[in-house]
C-alpha cells in the first residue's frame, strides 16, 4: 500500500515545512520532499487540506482513560484506556501504574503483556486489537515512593524496594521505564536492576536531596518524572537536613545537562510561565509533554478511582483536572493532544518543538525513536493530522487509518 499526504504543513524536527509531501509505503515512511512528477500506480492521495501532519505523540506517563485505570489489572481495561489515547493522537504509550499491593502490580503487569502479545501478533486482525495505539512497556511508578511526597496515591501502597520483589516484576520483561525515589532505602539496589534491565531510570514522589540525587544519576537515574510536582525542593529538605540548606530535585535536574524531565500541560498543574521555565532551561531535547491522565479522561465531572478501582482511592473530576479529597491536584483528565493546544496557546515555544516534546523526546529518552516519534523517513508511518486549531482530525498507524474525528 503507498499513501501520499499533501496539501498542508508537515512538522518535521527541524521546522513545520509546507511545500513537501510524505510518501508512506508498507507501513513505513518511504520520502519526504516535492511532490514527485510521477507517482506509483494506485497511490492513495491523502489532502491535508492546509491543516498539519504530526508524528503521533507518545505518553511515557499514563494511568487510564474512558473510565477505565491501567491499574484494574484486566485486558480490558489495558486495551479501553489505551483506546481512549489513540483517539487523542498518542500512537505509542507506556501503560503507568500506581502504588498498590505486590499482587496487584502483578496483576497489571501481566495484563499488559497478554494485550502486547495479542496486538503484536502476526495474525491478529482483531477489531479488538486494531485499533489500540503501539504499547512499548509498562512504566513500573509506584510502590516506591516516599511517603511523604505521595500525592493522589495510596500510602498504604507506598514501600522500599527489596531485590526479591523487584526481580519478580523485571522478571516480566515488559518494564521499559522504572522509578523510585531516590533517598529510600533499597533504592541502589533498585537502579541497579533497571539499568540491567535496560529501562528510563526515573526518581518521582521523592524528597530526596541534591547528593541523593547524584547518587542516583551515577547508578543510571537520568529522568525525573512531573516537574514541581510530589519532588523536593528547598523549603522541604530543611525538616531533614536542617541547615545549612540543602540543594533539591529541581536544582540538580536543572544543571545536570544530561538529566530529563516532564511537565503536565493541562493549564491546572503549571502556570504558562513555568512551562516555558522549563523548556528554556532543559530545551525541547530534555523536556517531554505526559499526560498523567487518569481514568476520568473523556468522561462527566464526578467521583473516580485512582488506581485499582477496588482501593476505592476517590479522586473527583470537574472536567479540567482530578482532585483529591482535600481539594489537591489528583492527576490529570486530559491527553496529550490538549497538553499539545495548550502549550501553543499559552507560550511562545515553537510549534515543532512542542510536537517534538510530545513525540520524538519521550521516545528518544525510552530508546524506541529509530522506530515512532517523528517523520524521518525508515520510520513507522504513526501520524496524527491536526485542524489549524491543532485539534486531532485522524490518527494513523502504520499508514493506516484507525481514528476519524466525528464531524
Amino acid at each position: 500500500m503507498i499513501s501520499l499526504f499533501h496539501n498542508g504543513q508537515i512538522i518535521l524536527e527541524s521546522g513545520v515545512a509546507s511545500n513537501v509531501c510524505v510518501i508512506c509505503r508498507e507501513g513505513h515512511i518511504d520520502y519526504i520532499g516535492p511532490m514527485p512528477s510521477e507517482l506509483p500506480p494506485q497511490t492513495e492521495l491523502i489532502s491535508l487540506q492546509g491543516g498539519y501532519l504530526a508524528p503521533g505523540f507518545v505518553d511515557i506517563h499514563v494511568h487510564g482513560g474512558r473510565g477505565h485505570d491501567f491499574m484494574d489489572g484486566t485486558e480490558l481495561a489495558i486495551r479501553e484506556a489505551s483506546r481512549a489515547h489513540l483517539q487523542h493522537g498518542v500512537t505509542s504509550l507506556f501503560p503507568t501504574c500506581t502504588t498498590a499491593t505486590h499482587l496487584q502490580i502483578m496483576q497489571m503487569l501481566r495484563a499488559t503483556k497478554r494485550v502486547i502479545e495479542q496486538r503484536d501478533a502476526p495474525d491478529s486482525n482483531s477489531k479488538s486489537h486494531s485499533d489500540l495505539p503501539r504499547i512499548h512497556g509498562v512504566h513500573l511508578y509506584g510502590p516506591y515512593f516516599a511517603e511523604d511526597k505521595v500525592g493522589c496515591h495510596t500510602k498504604s501502597g507506598c514501600r522500599i524496594p527489596t531485590v526479591e520483589e523487584a526481580v519478580e516484576y523485571f522478571a516480566t520483561g515488559i518494564i521499559k521505564i522504572a522509578t523510585c525515589a531516590a533517598e529510600l532505602e533499597g533504592a541502589a539496589d533498585f537502579y541497579r536492576m533497571a539499568s540491567r534491565n535496560g529501562c528510563l531510570i526515573t526518581c518521582g514522589h521523592s524528597n530526596s536531596s541534591w547528593g541523593e540525587m547524584d547518587a542516583a544519576f551515577q547508578l543510571g537515574m537520568r529522568h525525573v518524572d512531573h516537574f514541581w510536582c510530589a519532588m523536593s525542593s528547598v523549603v522541604s529538605l530543611r525538616p531533614r537536613f536542617g541547615f545549612p540548606m540543602q540543594a533539591s530535585m529541581a536544582e540538580y535536574v536543572l544543571s545536570n545537562p544530561e538529566m530529563s524531565t516532564e511537565v503536565i500541560a493541562d493549564g491546572c498543574h503549571l502556570s504558562p510561565e513555568l512551562i516555558r521555565f522549563a523548556w528554556q532551561m532543559k530545551g525541547c531535547h530534555r523536556l517531554c509533554l505526559v499526560s498523567d491522565c487518569n481514568r476520568a479522561l473523556d468522561m462527566p465531572s464526578g467521583r473516580y478511582a485512582f488506581g485499582d478501582q477496588k482501593d476505592e482511592n476517590w479522586i473527583y473530576s470537574d472536567g479540567t483536572v482530578g482532585r483529591t479529597q482535600e481539594g489537591g491536584l489528583a492527576s490529570s483528565v486530559m491527553a496529550l493532544d490538549s497538553m499539545v493546544r495548550n502549550v501553543a496557546t499559552s507560550t511562545d515555544i515553537p510549534l515543532h518543538e512542542i510536537i517534538r516534546m510530545a513525540s520524538l523526546t519521550p521516545a528518544e529518552r525510552t530508546g524506541i525513536a529509530t522506530q515512532v516519534g517523528s517523520i524521518s523517513v525508515g520510520k513507522k508511518a504513526d501520524f496524527v493530522t491536526l485542524s489549524n486549531q491543532l485539534e486531532v482530525e485522524h490518527v494513523y498507524l502504520s499508514g493506516r487509518i484507525v481514528h476519524k474525528l466525528d464531524k
